[in-house]
């Protein structure tokens, strides 16, 4: 299985690193493991929907 860090998922879905961490800690992320200091995200992952806004139709 191939990686990415916080940062290239970061850029990959258009949000900031501290809010990958926050999602990697939250384990909002499946599969996505801590080594060390250094979270490690699988590459094809896919962004979790935000849980913090609701959609109103």
């Amino acid at each position: 299985m191939e990686y990415i860090s916080c940062a290239e998922a970061a850029a990959k879905w258009g949000i900031s690193e501290r809010r990958v961490q926050k999602l990697c800690e939250g384990e909002r992320i499946p599969g996505a493991v801590k080594f060390s200091r250094v979270w490690l995200i699988p590459k094809d992952a896919e962004k979790p929907i935000d849980g913090r806004r609701k959609n109103i139709l």
